[in-house]
């Protein structure tokens, strides 16, 4: 677990060193809004086509191989990027990371998920995730200001958080592979995406994941800096802290919400966060001040926080730590991405057509309706089911 951890920190620092200045260097080559946003759906739209074969290559080869694997690619994907010397270069090798980062998600969740103890999976998925939260706290900050020594060089940084990344996995981590046939350990056959889907809790985390990759990997990455690049001086430096303070409204939050999902179940932390998180990206859209808009995102952090733990948790709940699901883990994983790829381009006609404050009453209209599915899904928490507290 802890090299997990510490992986996902050098992984998570890097992202948020290129995630403020992306859409600006998008927009460096003369494209408009929708073509900036377009750049940040690609990388989500490769990891959507390749989560299928990235489920089946965990299963197949093993967590540790595929997630070394997924981050080299990244790496490569990563430094082209950087020099780039056309929209559609830039559109192309951005976009070719997904393939990696798809690799190395699937590896790490399918890892949490068959390491993890029912009754501490809210809590370790917290742990997991505060790592992440910490990198993209000062990632961001440090992105803003390294793009004032060229938006090609945070690209560069990147690339080397991800070499470290795949150093600590290389070096530190064992026993990344499912027990073989022969090995004399029983175990079911993997759970198939239909039987899962029979699952209501399942069905509403795919839901939640939609909206959540829509309204935070895709439009908080891809509309936050260009609204701060158009409302306000020192658009780079702006888009950086909002992006930080969302992250920091996730990191104060993440542990607690991933421990009250395993006492009181993951409904209601789901619910809190849709509710959170809906409202509050409803009121990015009327920030006219630094403060006000530090605020929201912050808030709107904290509703993502509430959320992300207790929607993992509840995944692996469904498939047990004694099945594969590999499938199942992509599935989930490419709802999110499919929001993360039509957000940023539906809300980016949005604002071309109708401004910035139609564009988030959009992404926080479509949280508040995933709030739907959870009232009427059923608790996935093993131990609440059975009428225990999971203690």
């Amino acid at each position: 677990m802890w090299v997990l951890v510490a992986a996902a920190f050098a992984v998570a620092i890097g992202y948020g060193l290129v995630a403020p200045v992306l859409p600006q260097y998008a927009r460096s080559f003369d494209v408009s809004v929708t073509a900036a946003s377009v750049v940040v759906s690609a990388f989500a739209f490769f990891r959507l086509v390749f989560a299928p074969a990235g489920g089946f290559l965990v299963d197949r080869l093993g967590e540790r191989w595929v997630y070394m694997s997924g981050l080299l690619i990244v790496v490569v994907s990563t430094l082209a990027t950087g020099v780039a010397q056309t929209y559609w270069q830039l559109l192309v090798f951005r976009g070719l990371g997904g393939l990696g980062s798809t690799m190395f998600t699937i590896s790490a969740m399918a890892l949490l998920t068959r390491l993890s103890p029912p009754g501490a999976r809210g809590r370790i998925a917290g742990l997991y995730a505060t790592a992440f939260l910490i990198g993209n706290i000062g990632g961001p900050v440090l992105g803003g200001l390294l793009a004032g020594f060229g938006m090609r060089v945070p690209f560069f940084v990147y690339s080397f958080t991800l070499l470290v990344a795949t150093g600590v996995v290389a070096v530190f981590l064992r026993g990344g592979r499912r027990p073989s046939a022969d090995d004399g350990t029983e175990e079911q056959e993997a759970l198939p995406v239909r039987e899962a889907l029979r699952h209501s809790g399942y069905r509403a985390a795919l839901v939640s994941s939609f909206v959540n990759g829509w309204s935070s990997f895709g439009v908080r990455v891809a509309i936050v800096p260009l609204f701060a690049a158009a409302n306000f001086d020192a658009g780079a430096g702006i888009a950086g802290t909002a992006l930080a303070s969302f992250a920091v409204g996730t990191a104060a939050v993440i542990s607690v919400a991933g421990w009250l999902s395993d006492r009181y179940g993951r409904r209601p932390l789901v619910i809190g966060g849709l509710l959170v998180s809906g409202v509050s990206t409803l009121v990015l859209g009327w920030c006219d001040t630094v403060p006000l808009l530090v605020a929201a995102s912050v808030v709107a952090g904290m509703g993502a926080g509430v959320l992300n733990p207790a929607q993992q948790a509840s995944v692996a709940d469904v498939i047990g730590a004694d099945r594969a699901g590999g499938k199942v883990l992509a599935t989930f994983q490419m709802a999110s991405d499919s929001g993360a790829i039509l957000g940023p381009v539906l809300v980016g006609l949005v604002v071309d057509l109708f401004g910035y404050t139609a564009g988030f009453a959009l992404s926080g209209g479509l949280l508040l309706a995933a709030v739907v599915p959870w009232l009427v899904a059923r608790e996935t928490h093993e131990h609440l089911v059975r009428g225990t507290t999971g203690e």
